[in-house]
């Protein structure tokens, strides 16, 4: 009754002064970052109060194959299959986490018997009063652990394994992002290289007409055998090119196979570069929403809250700790009286506070260290914010130069091809040498293939400023 009464005043003592400590605890407060109003070179966005992150990949891109093609990585990508076993893994130490209150529970049965020796003190008792040379001892016992937490450190450890699993969820919504944006990205250059291929294959044959023209000219004795030769150059170096572009198909082909979990392999499509639609309206929002979308943004907030739990958590393990242990079973002598009830019934409970006093300054060192991380934290929050207004601004301002340059190659692909006409018409009045003619073909093809190439980087920027406002894993 006394040591029931003592370990009761214990508890309460301890109960009440780790309330009136754990009160000015730390606890974790969203970091302050002053964001901008609007992003730098904003002038393409069409509506601020429309965030594309808002749209699912399914509503944004409109080629039902590109579709198709990020549905099946959705399901088949390795990383993203990766991140999402992590999720599993995660969610398994949190759910241990939250049996930190409960005591731990063990049973167990022992028999021991020993034979000491005649000449022993113990071997002579056992003679003397058991009329045995050996002793027995049988026991039945079930034993309960249970540690308080009245400071809090185990609620404190359940917030950190809470926050690892958050983490682990917005780490799959990266992948996300990614695998929609390299997808697509993907996509994008394989239409530009089939374009390419189409235009070159155009020229070729244009190149092999003008050659044969040529070639009936020099049997006439109009033009020279340099002419000739000179046109064999231009057709062969624009021939050389075909396997190099056909190569590079297959190379992307290869990897966005790889990307959707599948075996290298062809990559069907029907619409072509020319024919891809654009999403309708490109708002990349205000920089404050970046803080909700972006998983990258909220990983690194999660970081800062994780740190606040391990300042609380470092800070209590140098309070004292209350430990509660107590045992019940049945102990015999003899093996005929192990259950004979209530004769050899047991109980034991027990209290104990330890308070840390020396230990090397290490329980201090790790409180000092666990402000220096969630000071690091704090800093890597804001740097990580600093580069999502950073690549969005970027995304804008190549959008806007791209369809800039866009405008000014499609007037040159244009021009140049009337100038093929013209050179054609004068060369067979004689007005216009082969070199000239020569000259508009190379300047017609590199203008239709720099045109696809800029059209595909406009389509690539508004995958960017998709991916770096945090579109694509809703």
């Amino acid at each position: 009754m006394i040591l029931k009464m003592k370990f009761k005043n214990i508890a309460y003592i301890a109960l009440i002064s780790g309330t009136a400590v754990s009160c000015g605890v730390q606890k974790y407060e969203q970091p302050v970052v002053k964001m901008p109003e609007n992003f730098r070179n904003d002038s393409v966005v069409a509506e601020k109060n429309e965030n594309i992150a808002k749209i699912s990949y399914r509503d944004f891109f409109k080629d039902p194959v590109l579709v198709g093609l990020i549905d099946k990585a959705m399901v088949q990508n390795n990383n993203l299959l990766v991140a999402i076993k992590q999720i599993e893994f995660a969610s398994l130490a949190y759910d241990q986490s939250k049996w930190g209150n409960v005591p731990i529970l063990s049973a167990g049965a022992n028999a021991n018997i020993t034979r000491s020796s005649d000449n022993s003190m113990g071997g002579m008792s056992a003679a003397q009063f058991g009329g045995k040379k050996y002793t027995e001892n049988y026991t039945a016992s079930v034993n309960l652990s249970w540690e308080a937490d009245i400071w809090g450190k185990i609620k404190g450890r359940k917030e950190q394994a809470l926050v690892e699993y958050l983490k682990t969820k917005e780490a799959a919504n990266a992948v996300k992002t990614q695998v929609v944006a390299a997808v697509v990205q993907g996509y994008y250059n394989l239409l530009m290289l089939d374009t390419q291929l189409e235009i070159t294959k155009s020229n070729l044959v244009y190149a092999d007409n003008t050659l044969k023209f040529l070639a009936k000219q020099q049997e006439l004795g109009l033009t020279t055998a340099l002419a000739v030769q000179q046109q064999e150059i231009v057709k062969d170096q624009i021939l050389k090119s075909v396997p190099a572009i056909e190569s590079s198909v297959a190379t992307q082909e290869n990897a966005l196979s790889v990307l959707t979990g599948s075996m290298p392999g062809k990559i069907e499509r029907s619409a072509g570069l020319n024919n891809v639609q654009s999403p309708d309206k490109i708002s990349a929002g205000i920089p404050v929403e970046l803080l909700s979308y972006r998983p990258d943004i909220r990983t690194a907030e999660l970081d800062v809250r994780k740190s606040a739990a391990a300042i609380h958590v470092a800070k209590v393990s140098m309070y004292p700790s209350l430990n509660i242990t107590a045992q019940g079973g049945v102990n015999a002598f003899q093996l005929s009286q192990w259950f004979n009830i209530p004769g050899s019934l047991f109980g034991m409970v027990a209290g104990a506070i330890a308070q840390p006093i020396l230990n090397g300054k290490q329980l201090k060192t790790q409180y000092e260290q666990s402000k220096v991380l969630a000071d690091q934290a704090e800093i890597g929050f804001k740097q990580s914010v600093l580069k999502a207004v950073g690549e969005v601004s970027d995304a804008l301002v190549q959008i806007q130069k791209l369809e800039e340059q866009q405008k000014i190659a499609e007037g040159l692909a244009m021009k140049s091809g009337e100038a093929v006409k013209k050179a054609d018409l004068l060369f067979k009045y004689n007005s216009a040498t082969y070199v000239e003619v020569i000259i508009a073909q190379t300047n017609k093809l590199q203008a239709e293939l720099d045109l696809a190439s800029l059209k595909t980087q406009r389509l690539n920027a508004i995958t960017a400023l998709y991916r770096s406002v945090g579109g694509g894993w809703q």
